[in-house]
């Protein structure tokens, strides 16, 4: 685990299901965590978990009990889990974790796709539809779309929106390397491409 800006802690760990590493964080100031897998020992005084999406349940139910803590993810996606699901839904533009973060539709992939904005950290974080195992953004494989092209289009659209209003430097992603800083930009220029 990492501190790779001021008051965010990164790992990685191997998804038990689609078997490659992806990321999880954790913020310790707002007692949260952000689509954790594995979360490990050090980890601790947590009182919040956010799914970016609703495919990110990952490991969120066990911290949910380790912890005590309430797990939140995107009413678009809540059609996913079971009706005694623990896991309580959140709208777009509602505030959470009392107002330090906001949830925002991105658009594409998925009715639940999800950019979680947390300005006191000058952060961002985003779902599935930018992933980055390399120097670049990249998109997921097309394989994971329904319509690659309209998909990909939306998603450019959505995040070139986020980069235009919101402020943040950091850019959390939950498949591959953060932007610790640059992030921003790394997302204007991804939308732009």
């Amino acid at each position: 685990m990492d501190e790779i800006a001021p008051g965010i802690l990164h790992w990685q760990a191997r998804h038990p299901k689609i078997g490659i590493d992806v990321s999880s964080y954790w913020l310790p100031g707002l007692k949260l965590l952000l689509d954790p897998v594995a979360t490990p020992d050090k980890v601790e005084q947590v009182e919040h978990i956010l799914l970016s999406c609703r495919h990110h349940v990952r490991d969120s139910l066990e911290a949910a009990e380790r912890f005590g803590a309430t797990i939140e993810a995107p009413r678009t996606g809540m059609h996913e889990y079971g009706e005694d699901t623990p896991i309580q839904p959140y709208d777009f533009g509602e505030p959470l974790i009392g107002g330090a973060v906001t949830a925002h539709q991105v658009g594409g992939l998925s009715p639940d796709e999800t950019a979680l904005h947390i300005p006191s950290l000058s952060a961002l974080s985003v779902a599935d539809g930018a992933i980055r195992y390399g120097e670049d953004l990249h998109f997921v494989p097309d394989q994971y779309m329904d319509d690659p092209a309209k998909d990909k289009a939306d998603l450019k659209r959505g995040f070139g929106e986020l980069a235009d209003q919101l402020e943040f430097d950091v850019l959390m992603l939950a498949h591959g390397k953060p932007y610790p800083s640059g992030g921003r930009e790394a997302l204007r220029r991804f939308a732009a491409s």
